[in-house]
């Protein structure tokens, strides 16, 4: 190719702001006249390579801002580990249809079972597809909670919302509240995705009194999905003491779809 033309070509491609395909100009080129590829072939790919990378980069944009703490994948998971887990019920959640109808998903687990991993992939899988994300456990939601408000805030107004870790920290009267609250706004207007330790039936003691533990559950609960991971820790495999049992909630290691579930 004309140096003229490569020059100009690549100045124009900075110009419009075409980085990626400024910088793969010349492989391109080589690429096409090494291949006798036809005019309409070589700008194809010059602008396949473009659009590869504006799509790469909006997504590491959408996880950065979703404040994923780090980047995980279903494929990364390991369902033999849990057996009775029903991976295809799992899977389902992937098809990221229940964001649609503004469903919830609860995973439920001792520590180690995995329930952050799955929540982490399935946000990450939710940036891909263009939906906005937030990401937070619940301690870091309290202190957001606590802040003054907005209506604005992406804990509020994302697509898919993350509370990871609801159960591990004790709570206050005044941060059931807010929390219920939280959960309120978000009814029926977007999904949340909340990762806990505690079977449903220890939220009572979770937020300190039964009417605030029903409110919040009554919400989450209806248009909800419900996984229920029973086993020992991952991260502690090999150890005598990770063979005990976790007292989980439900009877089953499945997905439970509820619709109008009525809280005990």
């Amino acid at each position: 190719m004309d140096q003229l033309i490569a020059d100009r070509l690549q100045d124009n491609l900075k110009r419009l702001k075409l980085t990626q395909a400024a910088e793969m100009l010349d492989t391109v080129v080589a690429n096409a006249e090494a291949d006798k590829d036809s005019y309409l072939a070589f700008l194809d790919q010059l602008l396949e390579e473009e659009v590869a990378a504006k799509e790469k980069r909006r997504v590491q944009t959408a996880m950065k801002t979703a404040g994923l703490p780090s980047a995980k994948t279903i494929e990364e998971y390991d369902f033999t580990f849990h057996p009775k887990l029903n991976k295809k019920e799992v899977m389902a959640l992937f098809d990221l249809d229940f964001i649609g109808k503004q469903e919830n998903v609860i995973f439920l687990g001792p520590p180690g079972v995995g329930k952050t991993h799955l929540a982490i992939s399935l946000a990450t899988k939710a940036c891909h597809h263009g939906f906005k994300v937030y990401f937070t456990t619940m301690d870091t939601l309290m202190r957001k909670l606590k802040e003054p408000q907005s209506r604005h805030k992406a804990y509020l107004t994302s697509a898919l919302v993350v509370v990871d870790e609801v159960g591990y920290l004790p709570i206050d009267s005044k941060e059931a509240y807010l929390f219920f609250q939280f959960v309120s706004y978000r009814y029926e207007r977007s999904s949340t995705l909340i990762t806990s330790n505690k079977s449903f039936g220890d939220w009572q003691e979770l937020f300190g009194e039964q009417v605030i533990a029903t409110a919040i559950l009554d919400r989450l609960l209806h248009h909800c999905r419900v996984i229920n991971i029973k086993g020992h820790s991952y991260r502690l495999r090999g150890h005598s003491f990770s063979k005990s049992d976790f007292a989980t909630a439900g009877s089953s290691g499945s997905a439970v779809q509820t619709e109008g579930m009525e809280v005990q």
